[in-house]
């Protein structure tokens, strides 16, 4: 079995868009049998999690590059063309 993902979804504050995203994608694994998991924080602790992590769901600007793939989540806000954000968590977490 391959190793569970790690998945951080991360805005300004860790607190209001975030916890929309994580139920978002929190949803999209189940959803599609993923071995995944969320941490959700803000965006100034991304650096200290992604060593340990596959992904980075964002709502808001990263302000800087990270070592892992940054998808942003805007989409999961606005709740247009949201299947574009589920093919591209999916894809990474196929990898």
């Amino acid at each position: 079995m391959s190793k569970q993902k790690v998945i951080l979804v991360a805005c300004g504050t860790g607190i209001a868009t975030s916890t929309v995203v994580c139920k978002k994608v929190e949803e999209l694994i189940a959803a599609n049998n993923l071995n995944a998991r969320v941490i959700q924080c803000k965006i100034s602790e991304v650096p200290g999690y992604q060593d340990d992590a596959d992904l980075l769901v964002t709502t808001t600007i990263a302000p800087r590059t990270y070592s892992i793939p940054v998808i942003k989540a805007i989409n999961y806000l606005t709740n247009i063309n949201t299947q574009k954000i589920d093919k591209a968590i999916i894809d990474v977490i196929k990898e």
